[in-house]
């Protein structure tokens, strides 16, 4: 996935030309969901939610199920679902992306534990807009910036349905429409980030910020289940299922690593490594090394061209331990394009943040 980075006055206002295809969803797991609530996407209108809220489409845990477990509006059901018998021709849900903006290229419909009230069909389509009142004007009825990104698909019960997107322009929000009614439990939109930047150069930037196209390129591993790419998502989380954790090691002079690609070449001028939530788990120390090389490339971890950064540093338990000034000055004339983090000798970490301005 590429990171393009795109002012507003850049970008047109054109027709979409976009075709789709589908595919299995394990395909498309790898990329980038651009409306993860964990990215901070919002809600921001539905046509209705009566059984379960639509705020669950975003959420970036797998679905669950809680047999015999009733509400006052009827069975549990960990997705959106809409009542029955709707008047109109489909429902609706508006989603704000969780960056700045983004380009389409895979969409999946997980309708699991949704059998016999699941969502008969879907559509997508979305808008580009970044005005001040952009949030507001998206969702009135007479709003007419919608264009097609996944035209009419069918869906079946419980099951994960996908398809590629091509030839997709930026999109801002978008607009789910589920077929008449139902439910739905995940919605996940596939893509690019395309980020916008401050227009100083000067003005200081999370280069490493999903938000901002960072990207963590490889890993030595992610035993638990706990993604390498959480360690660039904004804030500090919620436990620790939402950082990266590698197994306990066994052998003397092992180490765990991680390469992290910025969203942007630039200078560094501080570090934050958060051990949130990791109390009796964190790594012992640390350090910071770092690359300048083509966007495009993935150096390995014993590439030569590794510069240290941030030498070996402790880390403590459930913190955000920064390094700035005379930590990281012999470096701050250089510019950058990548950085991999060591952890000595297994652990897990919360978050990896860059902050520096860009060349």
């Amino acid at each position: 996935m590429e990171i393009q980075a795109l002012s507003p006055e850049v970008i047109q206002d054109t027709a979409s030309t976009s075709t789709s295809t589908a595919i299995s969803a394990e395909q498309i797991d790898s990329t980038f969901n651009l409306v993860s609530s964990a990215l901070n996407s919002a809600i921001l209108a539905c046509s209705d939610e009566w059984f379960a809220p639509a705020s669950n489409l975003t959420n970036p845990k797998p679905p669950i199920f809680k047999p015999g477990v009733f509400v006052d509006a009827g069975k549990w059901y960990d997705g959106w679902e809409t009542r029955r018998h709707n008047p109109e021709a489909y429902d609706w849900v508006i989603i704000k992306l969780g960056v700045a903006s983004g380009r389409v290229e895979g969409i999946e419909i997980d309708t699991a534990f949704f059998d016999g009230n699941h969502a008969e069909g879907v559509e997508v389509q979305g808008c580009y807009e970044v005005e001040q009142d952009a949030d507001e004007r998206v969702v009135k009825n007479d709003y007419t910036g919608w264009r097609p990104v996944l035209g009419h698909q069918k869906c079946g019960p419980a099951q994960r349905q996908a398809w590629t997107v091509n030839g997709m322009d930026e999109v801002t929000h978008v607009r789910l429409c589920m077929f008449p009614d139902g439910g739905i439990a995940r919605f996940r939109l596939y893509g690019q980030v395309i980020p916008v930047f401050p227009t100083s150069m000067e003005q200081e930037v999370e280069l490493s910020s999903a938000v901002m196209g960072g990207m963590v390129l490889s890993a030595s591993e992610e035993h638990f289940g706990s993604s390498k790419s959480n360690l660039l998502l904004p804030g500090r989380g919620v436990d620790m299922g939402d950082g990266w954790e590698t197994r306990r090691s066994r052998v003397n002079g092992h180490v765990d690593w991680v390469i992290v690609r910025l969203g942007a070449r630039g200078q560094i001028k501080r570090i934050i490594v958060d051990t949130a939530f990791y109390r009796g788990n964190f790594p012992q120390s640390m350090k910071i090394e770092a690359c300048d090389c083509k966007q495009e490339e993935t150096p390995k971890a014993e590439d030569p061209r590794w510069t240290e950064v941030v030498g070996l540093q402790k880390l403590g338990p459930d913190k955000e331990h920064e390094y700035t000034g005379a930590d990281v000055g012999h470096v701050q004339s250089a510019a950058y394009t990548h950085l991999k983090m060591t952890i000595l000798p297994d652990g897990g970490l919360k978050r990896f943040r860059v902050f520096g301005t860009r060349v």
